[in-house]
């Protein structure tokens, strides 16, 4: 919060209670409680959120989801609208707003087949492989400092060998198995980082890593005989310094096992094997880990990526993967298995069979509020933006950018002006911002550690800082709207689809005429004030 500026709100002053109030006040005109809207042209009636029936299921993901409904007594929320949708998939896929253009572009396209064309689209766009990178750099603790001390050097050729890797589309298979045989310089050889970046790097401490990041299972409830069976995979590994400060080199060393001929690893599915003198016994986990008959390797990941897109695991919690935590349906996360190895581990098919069926592009709003409906996928399940993902898209409105930097004087940590959030390399990089908005620590690589929980300190920075206040006062794609001499009906739909993505509805048309109309401000001011409310909106703040 920003004292300084008195609690400013757009167009005036007030002391920071009254600000607050004058927020509900303004939001409670234009956004009756439960009502994120979406309608395809201004003025014009429809169902908020909603364009049509679930109706008959067509893939064979819909199929199992409606079938377990149906079991369960429950009914699919209807299909989302468009503009519901087109904001839905740049978010979940690229983490990333669309512009009002290709919002407006999209809405009004006729094409039956456009929802897919634009899941094709994204997949293949530079900010799909910056988000995902962003996602995986959670899981695989990239950060340069306390507890990690992966150092800026390293964390990141870490990232950018991640990022580089989704955006080449590398199959899944080959990425685990690149970062558990990896030997080298965490300076120049990116996935050797694993093993860096993990605060216990004893073998059962690696051992544990591997489980949860690769099989999704919490090894530290394992018996200590099974954790130490997986643990002799990892018992030869060596870190040793070069002359190059804070240089460290990973690599296999036969001689940290003295009586090498007797070396048994045990698998997590209890099959014991001796382990020749020689021979990196990484490989032979990671040959055992990625084969395609594997239960746990395959599960992990299609589960993640279901959780990741859904809001919610098939198993819930997408890294507590174990006998006595079912997955709600079995069928369901067979078929995503099949489905995966079919396709050679090549993970942008599961995200684009996913978003491409019906059940993903359901409404958010349920149709029933037992628990069931929401652990069987009956509706979208509506979560806050990750911080990173929301000042990016209050950037990207705003025409604004984050000044970002690194306390460790060390190379690579200049940030461009204008880098994004959820481009950034290195988690130890500062921002009260994303400290504030849940950004992971990522010291345990747990889903959990990322909070998109909301509360009262963040809606009062939204409503009530100089931060976002300059942003919008300041705003350089914003001020040809403040600015312009044509009527409120014409600029307001302009904010709406800038801010939320979409034509406002008739009603939010008409109460925001009559806003401007009782409003003694200017009409600068008036605009300032709608796009501050628009942005306090939990439509705005919300993946939906």
């Amino acid at each position: 919060m920003d004292s300084s500026r008195n609690g400013r709100c757009p167009g005036k002053y007030w002391p920071g209670w009254m600000s607050v109030f004058l927020a509900r006040v303004i939001l409670g005109l234009l956004f009756p409680i439960g009502s994120l809207a979406a309608a395809h042209d201004p003025g014009k009636i429809v169902v908020p959120f909603e364009s049509a029936p679930a109706g008959t299921p067509e893939t064979e993901i819909d199929k199992l989801v409606f079938n377990r409904l149906r079991e369960l007594g429950l009914s699919p929320a209807p299909i989302c609208s468009d503009a519901v949708f087109v904001r839905r998939v740049w978010l979940d896929l690229t983490g990333t707003l669309p512009t009002a253009t290709e919002a407006r572009e999209f809405i009004i396209d006729r094409r039956p087949n456009k929802r897919q064309l634009l899941i094709d689209r994204l997949l293949d766009s530079p900010e799909y492989a910056d988000y995902w990178a962003m996602k995986w750099s959670d899981i695989l603790r990239v950060k340069s400092e306390f507890p990690i001390n992966l150092w800026p050097n390293a964390a990141q050729a870490y990232h950018r060998w991640i990022r580089d890797g989704l955006r080449a589309n590398v199959p899944y298979d080959r990425f685990v198995r690149e970062m558990l045989t990896a030997n080298g310089s965490n300076f120049r050889v990116g996935p050797v980082n694993f093993y860096r970046a993990m605060q216990n790097r004893s073998p059962e401490g690696i051992a544990q890593t591997v489980a949860l990041t690769f099989m999704g299972t919490r090894a530290d409830r394992w018996p200590s005989n099974r954790l130490s069976g997986m643990a002799a995979f990892f018992a030869q590994i060596g870190i040793k310094s070069t002359d190059e400060w804070k240089e460290e080199i990973v690599f296999f060393d036969p001689s940290k096992w003295t009586n090498a001929a007797a070396l048994t690893g045990t698998y997590p599915d209890g099959k014991s094997v001796s382990i020749p003198p020689g021979r990196d016994p990484r490989q032979m986990f990671a040959d055992w880990l990625i084969d395609p008959g594997n239960p746990w390797f395959t599960r992990n990941i299609a589960n993640r990526i279901w959780s990741w897109l859904m809001g919610r695991g098939i198993i819930h919690e997408p890294d507590d993967i174990r006998p006595d935590n079912p997955p709600s349906n079995p069928a369901l996360l067979e078929l995503l298995e099949k489905e995966l190895v079919g396709a050679k581990y090549d993970l942008k098919h599961l995200y684009r069979i996913i978003a491409n069926s019906k059940t993903y592009q359901l409404s958010p709003l349920p149709r029933s509020s037992l628990p069931e409906a929401e652990a069987n996928f009956a509706h979208y399940i509506v979560r806050r933006l990750e911080a990173e993902v929301l000042i990016d898209a209050l950037n990207q409105v705003t025409g604004s950018s984050e000044q970002y930097s690194s306390a460790i004087p060390e190379p690579y940590t200049f940030i461009p002006e204008n880098h994004r959030s959820i481009a950034l390399p290195d988690a130890s990089i500062t921002s009260s911002f994303l400290e504030m908005f849940g950004r992971p620590p990522r010291d345990t690589g747990m889903e959990s550690e990322r909070n998109n929980r909301v509360t009262a300190a963040q809606r009062l920075h939204l409503l009530n800082s100089g931060q976002v206040l300059r942003k919008i006062d300041q705003s350089k794609t914003l001020q040809p709207l403040f600015q312009s001499a044509k009527p409120p009906r014409e600029i307001i739909p302009a904010l709406y689809l800038a801010i939320l993505s979409r034509f406002p509805t008739s009603e939010e048309l008409a109460r925001a005429e009559a806003a401007f109309a009782s409003n003694r401000a200017s009409k600068r001011e008036a605009m300032a004030d709608l796009a501050w409310a628009l942005i306090n909106t939990a439509e705005f703040m919300y993946h939906h």
